[in-house]
């Protein structure tokens, strides 16, 4: 798929394939540790593995073989052990779950008659399934539990389980700290992308001043100078919430980082590693973003801000897919789909850049933003409002550009990711801004 204009078979192959590649990564994220470790709450942030697969089957019999297909519930019994909102996952261990055998054999169940489901239904007739928006749907739900799982591998203990090659390496990034975004109107969202989720939804224009954005995440290298200058242990850079955090839990770097023997190490999926310089950091929460920014003397770019520079193409004054264009994701442009279990090197990716030359927007890691979790204009809830609209408000932050660990089906320029601001173990790290100057053009084109 190039775009999102491609026919019914087109997508009817592409939500075929989806499914198959979410499974695959399903069985593997499940099969590689044994059956003690599936069941085991590894952290009270995350559920057992079990749960995160039988919940995974439960969603697609509910979606594609009941809403879609109108059949009879498999196992209705089972319905409230694997509702999100009714079991909080730090109890989820106490639940009479599905054993691992019986989870996988439930999972693989469903998914045989789901894509006889996919086989036979038109693309076309209700809102579920025109452009085969269900299909979609639940292929970026198990690959979003997938992301789930493999934080949970992050957090367990024990030995390795999962190994995967390095990013390719490049060539050095040599070009410019930040890049000027032109001001002016783009627009944000969509209402075009078939698989495009509802807090996407729908596509408005907005009017942004001109600001500077970081041409790469900001690195361990930097952030080590953030910690050495001081920036665990100076208010002045905090949010009160963040520095109540940084207080009362004494913390001194990012999640899964120690300093010994003048050397910071982290623990990366079950090894012992020094931090990589030139790699974006990680597992940092949006209060550490925050204050580092603060401290550069700068700040976190809005959801807004972020947007346009990842899709406006200011020449053309066209908002793109992605920020090369919109043609898909490949392994060229982007570090995605847990093909490697780390972020690549800050400046990599060339084919990947932005129009204005910002790179790695989409991959590596999930990026915090200054903006709250707030619906669009002209929001309306589909097909359930537990997906966004009671998660807006609050002290939600949004994240943009996805992650190493996220599938290109799950996504997108304008996908939108939320969490608590104190969340750490998620695979997130950031770009910081700043606004324009006066002297600072807005016109880069050519004269």
């Amino acid at each position: 798929m190039t775009g999102p204009t491609a026919d019914p078979e087109a997508l009817r192959e592409r939500a075929l394939a989806a499914l198959l590649a979410a499974r695959d990564r399903t069985n593997l994220l499940t099969s590689c540790v044994e059956d003690d470790q599936l069941t085991a709450q590894h952290s009270p942030l995350m559920s057992p593995l079990v749960w995160d697969l039988a919940h995974i089957g439960n969603q697609e019999e509910q979606w594609l073989l009941r809403a879609v297909a109108g059949r009879d519930p498999m196992r209705p019994e089972i319905d409230p052990l694997y509702d999100a909102f009714e079991h909080p996952r730090a109890e989820r261990r106490s639940l009479p779950l599905l054993a691992p055998a019986e989870a996988r054999g439930y999972a693989a169940e469903v998914r045989g008659r789901a894509l006889d489901v996919l086989e036979k239904t038109p693309f076309r007739g209700t809102p579920l399934t025109d452009a085969g928006f269900a299909f979609g749907m639940i292929a970026q739900h198990e690959q979003q539990h997938d992301e789930t799982m493999l934080i949970t591998h992050q957090l367990r203990s024990g030995p390795t389980a999962l190994t995967a090659p390095p990013p390719p390496a490049g060539e050095p990034f040599t070009g410019p700290a930040e890049v000027l975004v032109p001001g002016g109107p783009f627009t944000m969202g969509t209402s075009t992308e078939p698989w495009a989720l509802d807090n996407e939804r729908p596509a408005h224009r907005r009017l942004v001043p001109p600001f500077h954005i970081d041409t790469t995440p900001v690195t361990n290298a930097a952030y080590q100078r953030f910690i050495e200058d001081g920036g665990y242990e100076t208010m002045a850079w905090w949010d009160p919430a963040g520095w109540a955090m940084v207080r009362q839990n004494g913390l001194r770097a990012p999640l899964f980082w120690r300093r010994e023997g003048g050397e910071w190490l982290r623990r990366h999926f079950g090894t012992v590693e020094p931090v990589p310089a030139d790699e974006p950091v990680l597992h940092v929460s949006w209060y550490e973003a925050d204050a580092y920014a603060r401290w550069a003397g700068r700040r976190l770019p809005s959801e807004v801000e972020w947007e346009k520079a990842a899709r406006h193409d200011p020449v053309t004054d066209r908002s793109m897919r992605y920020p090369w264009g919109d043609a898909d994701p490949t392994p060229e442009r982007a570090n995605l789909g847990q093909r490697h279990l780390r972020p690549a090197p800050a400046g990599s990716y060339a084919a990947g850049e932005s129009p204005l030359g910002v790179r790695q927007l989409i991959g590596d890691v999930w990026e915090w933003t200054s903006s709250g979790f707030l619906p669009y204009p002209g929001f309306s809830a589909f097909p359930y409002r537990e997906y966004s609209d009671v998660f807006f408000g609050g002290d939600y932050k949004v994240l943009r550009g996805g992650a190493f660990s996220v599938d290109a089906v799950a996504c997108r320029g304008t996908f939108r990711n939320w969490d608590h601001p104190v969340r750490r173990q998620i695979f997130s790290g950031f770009r910081t801004a700043r606004d324009a100057g006066p002297a600072d053009t807005s016109d880069p084109r050519p004269a």
